[in-house]
């Protein structure tokens, strides 16, 4: 017989006893009983917490033992600003790439002098964790992309902002201070290069008097000429190269101000020497033309020298050399000429084509055919071999000046070399007194240029490269909390389950 075939008892309610024990079993089997869940969460509340904190200590364990072999980021931003940056160039128009931060020389003199070895393994290791990635602006991605979709073509973008990263274990031999300090200097030794490189003179000028300590009198001549017009050079590019490089006598002076290309330079005056480029120029006219030409004359009339012979031997291997270096120069510009003169025969034959096939063409319709492209091209190879052989007699120009010079010289001492007897010591007494005073006024000279150019170097390059951001690096506590964290819901998360099976650890029997 089945439980429910006993006959129905009335119940309390006038509901029979056959419904009421349906539903129960309902409740049973249906349901759930949540007050006995709860009774199990609160009796498990002490095992969820002990779960909860067991595991946040393995994983802290975990964390802290993985920790050396883990890596550690140091950041910083680091901001380029400097003529012809905009068209990812350096002030001397060589291509800017910015992995030139990381270069192993800049790495290596940045590790030199924090202390550590910058041979072998170390500085391989340093160069290869450094990362240079541009800093992009939202809406210049947006705008990109909307041209891009329009099917229209866009230049190159060149960020100004990059993001330095220094991403190394942090068991590597250099603390978070250390790597933050190494990112810094790293940034200080490529800027003192660029300043190095494009903001100050070159190494070689205003040391004319060093190289004639042992130098014979008649060197001075040739010496002091290629300085001075190496000075002269030097200053005339200041005042007429423009800020991106291009020639400013090339713009009139509404586009120079319009397009703000006019040079800095041209009205830059020195804080400390009160003095501008033009003055420089000025003061080097009046050195050559009063005080030096005064000293090359009195040697040059006199014909002074320490060795007569020795000089006559060093003239004539000068001239054998200028000799082979003129007859050098006067083939290639032959070569040149030659080329010239067939290019502006094939020119005029291009020019007559496009001139027979343009009569052909309907009125009105568009001349663009090959006979036309073939003229434009033969037309920029024709300027552009102009330009070489303009370039090849010049050169040839100069070396024959400077062979006439070099003869003349010789005529001359070759002359006092054939006197016998003459006393040239008060000569060389009064050439001395001229030297010692053409060499304070060189060095006066050269004083007021280097501290002129510095103070414009320091105008138009102190914000050429410069940290945006400082360097910092990552901290571990942030991931050691966020991995105590997980391990804290992991635990809790098990210890919930097992008290909602009735599962406790520690009791006598497990299970209840």
């Amino acid at each position: 017989m089945t439980p429910h075939s006993s006959p129905p008892l009335p119940g309390p309610s006038g509901q029979s006893s056959t419904h009421i024990s349906a539903d129960v079993e309902n409740n049973y089997y249906d349901g759930v009983d949540l007050h006995e869940l709860y009774s199990r969460f609160v009796r498990g509340v002490p095992q969820i917490l002990g779960l909860a904190a067991l595991c946040v200590a393995i994983t802290a364990i975990i964390f802290l033992a993985a920790s050396p072999m883990t890596p550690a980021t140091t950041s910083m931003r680091v901001n380029f600003s400097f003529t012809g940056y905009g068209r990812g160039e350096y002030p001397d128009h060589s291509k800017f790439d910015p992995d030139d931060i990381r270069a192993s020389d800049v790495v290596f003199e940045a590790l030199k002098r924090q202390g550590f070895d910058g041979n072998g393994d170390f500085q391989s290791e340093v160069r290869a964790a450094l990362t240079i990635e541009g800093v992009i602006p939202p809406n210049v991605i947006r705008e990109r992309d909307r041209l891009r979709a329009a099917g229209q073509t866009f230049s190159p973008y060149i960020p100004d902002e990059y993001f330095v990263t220094l991403t190394l274990p942090r068991g590597f031999p250099l603390s978070g201070r250390q790597r933050e300090l190494l990112l810094n200097e790293i940034t200080n030794v490529y800027k003192e290069k660029f300043q190095r490189t494009y903001a100050e003179p070159p190494l070689a000028f205003g040391n004319a008097f060093e190289t004639l300590r042992k130098a014979d009198y008649y060197e001075y001549e040739l010496v002091l000429t290629d300085e001075i017009r190496n000075i002269t050079a030097f200053l005339e590019q200041q005042l007429n190269d423009d800020n991106d490089g291009k020639s400013v006598g090339a713009l009139d002076s509404d586009q120079q101000q319009i397009s703000g290309n006019f040079n800095s330079a041209r009205t830059f005056r020195s804080r400390t020497t009160n003095l501008s480029f033009r003055d420089l120029l000025e003061q080097t006219h009046l050195f050559a033309e009063i005080q030096l030409n005064e000293t090359l004359g009195l040697i040059y009339q006199n014909g002074l020298s320490s060795n007569r012979i020795a000089d006559m031997e060093k003239m004539d291997y000068n001239l054998h050399m200028l000799m082979d270096q003129e007859q050098k120069e006067v083939d290639e510009a032959k070569v040149v000429e030659d080329l010239l003169s067939k290019a502006q025969e094939r020119s005029q034959g291009y020019v007559l084509e496009m001139k027979s096939q343009a009569e052909q063409q309907r009125p009105g319709s568009l001349v663009l055919d090959q006979g036309l492209i073939d003229s434009l091209l033969s037309n920029d190879s024709y300027n552009f071999l102009v330009r070489r052989a303009l370039d090849a007699e010049l050169k040839v120009k100069g070396t024959q000046a400077e062979k006439s010079r070099l003869l003349e010289r010789r005529k001359i001492m070759e002359t006092f070399l054939k006197s016998t007897g003459e006393d040239q010591s008060a000569v060389i007494v009064q050439v001395q007194q001229s030297l010692a005073h053409l060499e304070t006024s060189y060095n006066e000279l050269i004083s007021n240029i280097r501290r002129t150019h510095a103070d414009f170097a320091q105008q138009q390059f102190a914000d050429a490269i410069h940290i945006s951001m400082q360097p910092a690096s990552s901290s571990i506590y942030r991931p050691l909390f966020l991995a105590a964290t997980v391990g804290g819901v992991i635990g809790m998360t098990l210890g919930i389950g097992l008290s909602l099976v009735g599962i406790y650890l520690g009791s006598p029997k497990g299970v209840v």
